[in-house]
């Protein structure tokens, strides 16, 4: 039996997905919240989490997906939107499929248990945003290294994005070094918070993407 949660702060989009996976075989529905704040603290979580992209309580996509799959959650971003650089961005911060809402049952069932399963949800959308991805080139970051930036190009001090990424601020000053290196090696070299912060709007880290 596969377990799945769904965040997303659409009441009727969870009153439909609740009566779709009721009828699903193999898949329970275990948990629903409208942040991801929220279902940590329900806690504990499922094999799969469905994660609505754009959420009202603005945070950022990349770090929803980041601290689900922290938590021991996969991920499968679904969203009223195929937009491109969207897609990409989620998939580079470790989500594990990305499906829009106007696909079937069937489809959802199978982009679940594929991502169960340890794969990723070949969507026709993912597929198209891979294959045209026009985004300038972006470095692989892990998990810590892009908190600290997200932190950081938000405009938080060093010492405020440390203690929320739970390092010491020179620990998080080594992460930003890197992801500087990184982003040098790529060929688009970033110095200030100024550029780390255009950084993270050209990559789609940001919520407006």
């Amino acid at each position: 039996m596969i377990t799945v949660a769904v965040v997303d702060d659409d009441r009727m989009l969870l009153d439909g997905l609740r009566a779709w996976l009721d009828n699903a075989t193999g898949i329970r529905l275990t948990a629903t919240a409208d942040t991801v704040d929220g279902l940590i603290a329900a806690g504990p979580l499922c094999d799969v989490v469905l994660l609505d992209l754009v959420l009202r309580d603005a945070s950022l996509p990349a770090e929803n997906i980041r601290r689900l799959r922290e938590a021991g959650s996969r991920v499968l971003v679904i969203s009223a939107v195929a937009d491109r650089r969207r897609i990409i961005a989620a998939v580079a911060a470790g989500a594990d499929g990305y499906l829009t809402k106007d696909h079937d049952l069937p489809t959802l069932v199978n982009a679940v248990e594929e991502v169960a399963g340890g794969g990723t949800a070949h969507s026709a959308e993912l597929a198209f945003a891979w294959a045209y991805d026009d985004a300038p080139a972006r470095p692989s970051l892990s998990p810590k290294e892009l908190e600290v930036l997200l932190g950081y190009a938000s405009g938080l001090t060093l010492k405020a994005t440390a203690r929320r990424a739970g390092v010491s601020p020179h620990t998080a000053k080594y992460y930003l070094d890197r992801v500087k290196d990184k982003y040098q090696q790529a060929g688009r070299p970033t110095y200030t918070k100024i550029d780390l912060a255009l950084r993270v709007r050209e990559d789609g880290w940001a919520p407006d993407g």
